[in-house]
């Protein structure tokens, strides 16, 4: 966005809004220009002959440096299987260190519901509302969640929320698959803690995660899959993400036909 003349506020905040600038961090703005001191310049070099030059020792790497992305992806293979209960999960992913997008969040978003409910939902990432209460699906898209929830009788006291990432990516960007990775082995411990009749994921790349697939949401939704928690196999199901239903709300009526297919199974007692 490229202005020739001084932007008005509207157009501004436009612009922030599309750089992914959609909170603010302090109650006054900060003129962080003012604040650069100029610097010394630096010494003139001295040139040394190298026969008589020495090597300095590599410095060793700063001690909160986040851990290469496949450290932490083994990391979180090794911590998450660890966790009891959801108490311990959480206070595991609190500490987990590998995720650079725990840096960048506000809050854990890790779920919400009754976790003792026979069917959960999976997401993708929170959002910026999710952030800020640290609740997964209370914005837009999780208000029109809750609308699908009662289509069939729910609510969140019968259901569980999560999400496969939960922290949320700057400026609501699209996870990384190395972010997706480090994120997998506690949603999926999570699943296996939960113990659900039903998985429902919510969107593709929420079901390309947790469900393995490779197919986009269109071919896969409104199909059955079985999916291992480790103790049991158990039904899960994809179908499209509220957001996205959003934007393309001719979907609805497809969603409406695999909330009726949930339903029907958790009638009929899906546990296998």
């Amino acid at each position: 966005m490229i202005f020739e003349r001084s932007p008005t506020p509207h157009e501004l905040l436009a612009f922030y809004l599309e750089a992914g600038v959609d909170c603010a961090l302090a109650e006054e703005p900060s003129d962080r220009l003012s604040e650069i001191e100029a610097e010394p310049a630096p010494a003139p070099r001295r040139i040394v002959p190298l026969a008589s030059a020495s090597i300095p020792a590599a410095a060793p790497p700063p001690a909160d440096l986040a851990p290469a992305p496949d450290a932490a992806i083994e990391s979180a293979r090794e911590l998450a299987p660890k966790a009891k209960t959801l108490d311990e999960l959480r206070g595991l992913l609190e500490q987990f260190d590998g995720c650079a997008l725990k840096a960048t969040a506000t809050k854990l978003v890790f779920g919400d519901g009754n976790p003792q409910a026979r069917v959960m939902f999976v997401g993708e990432a929170p959002g910026r509302d999710e952030d800020l209460q640290g609740i997964p699906f209370i914005g837009r898209s999780g208000k029109l969640l809750d609308l699908m929830l009662a289509s069939i009788g729910l609510d969140r006291t019968g259901a569980y929320i999560a999400n496969v990432i939960p922290w949320r990516p700057p400026g609501n960007r699209d996870p990384s698959p190395h972010e997706t990775q480090m994120c997998l082995p506690f949603i999926k411990r999570q699943i296996e803690l939960v113990d659900p009749d039903i998985v429902v994921c919510l969107g593709k790349p929420s079901s390309q995660a947790v469900l393995d697939l490779k197919d986009g949401i269109m071919k896969t939704r409104g199909r059955w899959f079985d999916y291992n928690t480790g103790t049991r196999t158990i039904r899960a199901m994809a179908t499209f993400h509220p957001a996205y239903l959003l934007r393309q709300p001719i979907y609805k009526r497809m969603t409406w036909k695999d909330l009726r297919t949930i339903q029907a199974a958790l009638a009929a007692g899906a546990k296998t």
